[in-house]
């Protein structure tokens, strides 16, 4: 198509861009295209063409069937890994919460056992306190 069988028509400009219109004319009789409007002719294949083609189509086909059987293996083989790895780390996890139970019922343990004995130490220091207010105050002297 030449330029002169275009007609460019300039629009309203616009706050996004600017707009045109482009008209064209009718194309002349005469004028050849540029590209033949109908496809070549294909010479006729024999019988031994036609088969060689439709071997190297099957054997792209049983090429490309491999590929996809092959990533899909790959990708088995990924998600496999993936659920060993969430079932390891699970594991894990349920370890390292076994064990922080352990230690914090063992640091429970210790605090009471620490707390006995301080209680065990308040009784005895006001069992002492007790026996020395119930002594007479003469009694101490006369030890003294």
């Amino acid at each position: 198509m030449a330029s002169s069988d275009i007609q460019v028509k300039e629009l309203e400009k616009r706050g996004s861009g600017q707009a045109f219109e482009l008209i064209l004319s009718h194309r002349s009789k005469e004028a050849v295209p540029e590209f033949p409007l109908s496809p070549s002719k294909k010479k006729d294949l024999s019988l031994e063409e036609i088969q060689k083609k439709l071997e190297a189509a099957e054997e792209r086909r049983k090429s490309h069937e491999a590929k996809v059987l092959k990533q899909l293996a790959e990708k088995r083989e990924h998600e496999k890994q993936v659920l060993q790895k969430a079932i390891e780390e699970n594991n894990n996890f349920s370890k390292m919460t076994h064990k922080m139970e352990a230690n914090k019922e063992n640091r429970e343990a210790q605090m009471t056992a620490k707390l006995e004995r301080l209680r065990e130490k308040d009784k005895d220091v006001e069992e002492v306190r007790n026996n020395r207010e119930t002594k007479d105050p003469a009694e101490e002297n006369e030890a003294d």
